[in-house]
């Protein structure tokens, strides 16, 4: 893991300075070494977290033997073995055991095409100075970030996070209302777009080229589409539970490979759980080093069931109880989510982060399970969303009223109140459209009162759930509920789930691993018939069925519990003085843009228990401290 920033000038010397800068804002992300390469018009910066090979000849910007090849490399590349003794029996010849000389080997055999035979999470620059070509790219999932904005000519400033990019002095620096609409409706910002208008991400799974002066568009290199349209046909639950958990087990074999200490997030739920139980099939010694967050606020936490796991796995278990002292570092979190991001669980990810880097270096993580096979909840919302799809809106908008009047706001983890308030909140004869719903934060209605003035006709986008069933539209054929984790894999997965983990596991200089991320088990997964990953109300059936033998009923049984903080809880006290600032210094995008008077409102009414507004009001507290700790020149 590491940073790596860039610029490429093809009309005036480098700003070296410059370059210094910008590395400096990611210095969390590589504490080992930092370093430059500058020859115009190409200019790289590099922070390293090391990894594999730690000797000081892999540190980077790295350059092949010819001196004609430079890369800056952010991840990991998890066949990179196998990518080397292919390279060999071709005629390269290495001088380090990184991964890093083996990509940039792998680009001068192979070009673009080197693209498809990398397994793992990556974001790279490599400077092709024959061609005096810039090459760019991005994992197919979305695991790693790449930021980036044009310069005049067909140049370009690129670097891991967006505030290594406001270090440079042509970066754009106003703030795009777009995303500022579409954060208040899911509390991130979705898709290509950025909080600043004018910069860009790199899709996952894309690559970017510049050169000779020309800046060109984005290219696709992979797409799940074909898996979920072809279905795999098996002859019985067996043997699909038999592939996928051989599958599985060399996916998390490959995320072992590693010259520092090695261990695993734990929260005793199924991805967290098979995960520990692969490792400890793969190497029964040592026993693997596991860790846990939990909350003051017994509803919320999973230390129990997970020190339970950890027991019967009999692995090294650590955890800690997530204290209130971490709520003054709101502004440190918001400064290191990069752009204003309002997922509750940010707040236990950055501190159990931090807890497990005073012990390894890497860590193993569940992430995208609950995506590719079928987790969430919301997938059982959208089969009750369809089997009652004749509700009328009328009886939907009474029963909706009614619940608000009569049933007891709780402030619990996902409170059965709070889910069917979603639901019915959610509820269309458009599956799509519900789906694309139940996570949505301001519907329109709330949004339309709280900007200051009516800022609907300025917005380009006019529908924020249109990104969304773009992507449901890209594979209309298949069943809804793929159409779904389709859905989600596109979005809510790289620009929320892995955005966390990036950020939060990055700030303080740890590597997260996901074995659930390899591309084969999400292509294997995406081609599994629907009643493999969902059957009946049962989610994730196949993973189920996969460990039943190796993981005890009550594990793979439980009720999905999630990672959510109890910030519900915490705003009425812990978190309060943050609502207040707002209301007293909220600075310019509190006055010209968002309306004070309506938020007070927001405030009273979630104080009260009349209403459970505090998603909404965490999300507004993360935009403002977003604002105060990376956008004070931001217009």
């Amino acid at each position: 893991m590491c940073g790596i920033s860039g610029i490429l000038d093809w009309s005036q010397p480098l700003p070296q300075e410059t370059l210094h800068n910008m590395i400096r804002r990611l210095s969390h992300r590589g504490p080992d070494s930092e370093g430059f390469f500058i020859e115009s018009p190409i200019g790289f910066a590099h922070c390293r977290l090391s990894i594999i090979d730690l000797r000081e000849n892999a540190n980077q910007p790295m350059q092949d033997r010819s001196g004609n090849y430079h890369i800056v490399f952010n991840g990991t590349i998890y066949n990179f073995q196998v990518l080397r003794q292919d390279l060999e029996t071709a005629g390269s010849r290495f001088r380090t055991k990184s991964d890093t000389e083996v990509l940039l080997e792998a680009y001068k055999k192979w070009g673009t095409n080197c693209l498809e035979r990398l397994n793992g999470m990556f974001a790279f620059a490599i400077w092709d100075r024959p061609k005096r070509k810039l090459f760019l790219a991005r994992d197919r999932l979305g695991e790693k970030p790449l930021f980036y904005f044009p310069l005049p000519e067909g140049g370009l400033v690129f670097a891991s996070e967006l505030k290594a990019l406001l270090a440079h002095p042509a970066s754009p620096r106003n703030l795009d209302l777009n995303a500022v609409s579409q954060f208040l409706s899911f509390g991130y910002v979705p898709g290509v777009t950025c909080i600043i208008s004018g910069i860009k991400k790199l899709p996952p799974g894309h690559f970017l080229i510049a050169e000779n002066g020309e800046l060109h568009e984005p290219i696709s290199y992979w797409d799940l589409k074909a898996s979920f349209m072809t279905k795999r046909k098996f002859r019985s639950t067996d043997e699909a539970s038999e592939e996928f958990r051989s599958l599985f087990r060399d996916t998390v074999q490959t995320r072992l490979i590693s010259d520092v200490p090695l261990g695993a997030f734990l929260s005793g739920g199924i991805d967290s759980s098979s995960i520990v139980s692969a490792m400890t099939q793969i190497h029964p010694s040592p026993l693997p080093q596991t860790f846990s967050m939990g909350f003051e606020e017994k509803t919320y936490s999973e230390l129990a069931m997970a020190r339970k796991v950890a027991g019967l796995l009999e692995a090294e278990h650590r955890d800690q109880t997530l204290s209130s002292n971490l709520l003054p570092k709101l502004p440190e979190i918001a400064y290191f989510a990069d752009e204003p991001f309002a997922d509750t669980s940010f707040i236990p990810m950055f501190s159990l982060a931090k807890f497990c880097k005073q012990h390894v270096t890497v860590c193993l993580s569940g992430d995208g399970g609950d995506e590719i096979l079928g987790g969430y909840e919301t997938y059982i919302a959208d089969k009750l969303c369809k089997r009652t799809n004749w509700l009328p809106n009328r009886a939907r908008e009474g029963i909706l009223n009614l619940i608000r009047s009569c049933w007891p706001v709780s402030f619990g983890k996902v409170s059965l109140d709070y889910k069917i308030c979603k639901f019915l909140e959610g509820h269309s004869s458009n599956i799509d459209r519900a789906h694309a719903s139940w996570r949505v934060l301001f519907s329109e209605d709330e949004k339309s009162a709280l900007w200051v003035h009516p800022l609907e006709d300025q917005l380009a986008i006019k529908d924020p759930l249109e990104p969304f069933l773009k992507h449901a539209r890209e594979v209309k054929e298949c069943h809804y509920l793929d159409r779904a984790m389709y859905v989600d894999l596109k979005t809510w997965l790289p620009d929320d789930i892995l955005a966390k983990v990036d950020r939060s596991t990055m700030a303080h200089g740890l590597e997260a691993r996901a074995p659930f991320l390899d591309y084969r088990l999400v292509e294997f997964a995406a081609s599994l018939p629907v009643s493999l990953k969902i059957r009946g109300l049962q989610k994730k059936y196949l993973l189920k069925q996969a460990y039943k033998k190796y993981l005890p009923a009550e594990v793979l049984h439980q009720k999905k519990r999630g990672f959510n903080a109890p910030v519900s809880h915490w705003i009425i006290g812990l978190i309060k003085p943050y609502y207040e600032d707002i209301i007293e210094n909220g600075g310019p995008l509190f006055e010209t843009v968002l309306c004070r008077k309506k938020i007070q409102s927001l405030y009273e009414r979630h104080n009260r228990k009349i209403q459970d507004h505090g998603l909404q009001l965490y999300a507004l507290i993360m935009l403002h401290l977003w604002n105060k700790q990376l956008g004070q020149s931001i217009t």
